[in-house]
């Protein structure tokens, strides 16, 4: 769906690109720009990089929780995996407004 080669991240995240970063206060590094992590409770999808409101596609999606960075399900029978490709593809547009997105 996004085209990236998939790379193991620290932790077991299964990461698709990535987008190196400068905070304000000078600390910089290289994160992943999508991915997913299968987690003893729930799957972890990592697509909401904090920038955006996705509300709306989020109303859609079906039974989930969100966190900060995360999106959790606890199954994929419970969300719509239309709508879910739809968030993914918003977060990576959202993300390439603030970071360039790279495809490692």
């Amino acid at each position: 769906m996004t085209g990236f080669t998939p790379r193991l991240w620290p932790s077991g995240i299964v990461g698709y690109g990535s987008y190196d970063y400068t905070y304000a206060r000078g600390h910089a590094g290289r994160y992943l720009a999508t991915g997913f992590s299968p987690r003893a409770a729930k799957l972890s999808i990592y697509i909401l990089p904090g920038y955006a409101d996705f509300g709306p596609i989020l109303a859609r999606l079906g039974k989930h929780k969100t966190g900060k960075s995360c999106l959790y399900v606890n199954k994929l029978e419970d969300i719509d995996m239309d709508v879910l490709e739809e968030l993914i593809r918003a977060g990576l547009e959202d993300l390439a407004t603030h970071w360039p997105v790279l495809p490692t």
